[in-house]
């Protein structure tokens, strides 16, 4: 969330920033509210210091006279008056709150100015692409041809946009998310967190996924009398474990001395896809259920660009140890998410597509998400408290990494291999998957 109190002060800078994001920010609505939430603010600490001492004099009154039913009177048409008067302005207060959260974060300096993705800049390419003299099989594909991908199934127990995985695909989807986990603790010094799937709304709100995308959430349903449904607005399955992992700090102070804060976790992930529907719903490429390892840092504001870079690395270092080939793209004003300053996408080679799929998006978020959780660290100089910044990133998806491991790792004779560093002990010693 941005600062109102920026806002409201420098209007001009703010409206030329969101533009940037294709956002208009409502300049004449804000100094509306403004205007009437002073003049309330004012005008009821007014009232208030009148009922004050409106009270003291009744108390000096009392002990001349005994009738004060006149005095007695007056405060309490003075009290419900102030009543009144707080709920005008907790009204105001609200409307001011619900606006600012629905604006988005402004750009970083440093993000490409633009809309769509011809505007993203690409940063540079690593890995070598493989050269085929075979037609190379879509991950979708070579998981049936191995009976591990039984789509029939899950149409049937859950719909469309979920996947149950057999045997030796299963294990491979199972290798990836512990070979991530463990790279991101033993070489990045990550702590490991387990953390669970279902949140409250508040949790959703504080990074930012609610209000403006609820109809891209699942909420959880509670059975209640007569075996009836009723929706329970406070509780939500999470879309990437993005979310428990930050409010982990929501309403605490952190000593500057022990940040960063550096957490990672593989979990279920749940999205309903609704604004993405019939876009690239085949195979694991867009799920609504789906693994995903995902690294967070909470940092000082001022070691949060050079975080960026770093947290991106960490990423990248598991495409690099799988080898396989990707590419780096910093994000225009227009692709950013909602919470994001800067953000790095990697996308990764799929050679039966001959294209690129992004496998992981790295943002700065700055103090965008510990306004709305009130995460803060005290500063050792001055004994002050402020807002911490968020960092986060995908560090892998699995369900990608596993279609790019399929596709990039074929062989002609239908064999798959597996990467050196997934063979022990993750994969028991098994060098290849055999296409039947």
């Amino acid at each position: 969330m941005l600062n109102f109190n920026d806002i409201k002060n420098n209007y001009s800078f703010f409206k030329k920033q969101l533009k940037k994001r294709n956002y208009l920010l409502d300049i004449k609505q804000f100094k509306k509210l403004e205007k009437k939430r002073k003049k309330l603010q004012i005008n009821s600490e007014n009232k208030i210091s009148e009922h004050k001492r409106l009270s003291k004099h009744m108390i000096y009154r009392k002990q001349i006279y005994s009738e004060i039913d006149i005095l007695k009177n007056q405060l309490i048409y003075s009290r419900n008056y102030i009543s009144a008067l707080k709920k005008k302005l907790d009204a105001v207060k609200k409307k001011i709150y619900t606006m600012l959260s629905f604006i988005p974060n402004i750009p970083h300096p440093h993000t490409p100015i633009g809309v769509g993705e011809k505007s993203n800049k690409i940063i540079y390419y690593w890995g070598e692409k493989r050269k085929y003299n075979f037609s190379v099989i879509n991950h979708i594909d070579v998981g049936s041809r191995l009976q591990g991908f039984d789509w029939k199934s899950s149409a049937h127990i859950s719909g469309s946009g979920y996947i149950i995985m057999k045997g030796s695909i299963a294990h491979l989807h199972r290798a990836l998310g512990q070979f991530m986990l463990d790279i991101h603790t033993n070489l990045h010094g990550y702590q490991e967190v387990y953390v669970p799937v279902v949140v409250k709304k508040s949790c959703m709100y504080g990074t930012g996924q609610l209000p403006k995308f609820q109809k891209d959430l699942f909420h959880i349903y509670t059975p209640q009398n007569n075996d009836r449904k009723v929706e329970d607005s406070d509780l939500f399955l999470i879309p990437t474990s993005e979310v428990p992992l930050v409010n982990l700090v929501k309403n605490k102070i952190i000593l500057s001395k022990l940040l960063p804060l550096k957490f990672t976790a593989l979990s279920s992930c749940f999205r309903s896809e609704s604004s993405t529907y019939g876009k690239n719903v085949r195979g694991l490429i867009r799920n609504r259920q789906f693994d995903k390892v995902e690294i967070i840092q909470i940092v000082h504001p001022s070691q949060s660009e050079e975080t960026l870079e770093i947290l991106t690395h960490h990423a990248e270092k598991i495409l690099q140890l799988l080898k396989l080939p990707y590419r780096k793209i910093l994000l225009c004003t227009s692709e950013l998410g909602f919470s994001s300053q800067k953000t790095y996408d990697l996308e990764v080679w799929l050679p039966s597509e001959q294209l690129y799929r992004e496998i992981s998006s790295c943002s700065l978020i700055g103090d965008f998400q510990s306004r709305r959780i009130n995460a803060r660290y005290k500063d050792n100089s001055n004994k002050k408290n402020f807002f911490l910044h968020t960092l986060n990133g995908s560090g892998l998806a699995v369900g990608r990494t596993l279609a790019a491991i399929l596709e990039n790792y074929q062989y002609s004779d239908g064999r798959i291999k597996i990467p050196k560093v997934l063979r022990s002990p993750y994969m028991n010693g098994i060098k290849y998957l055999k296409i039947l």
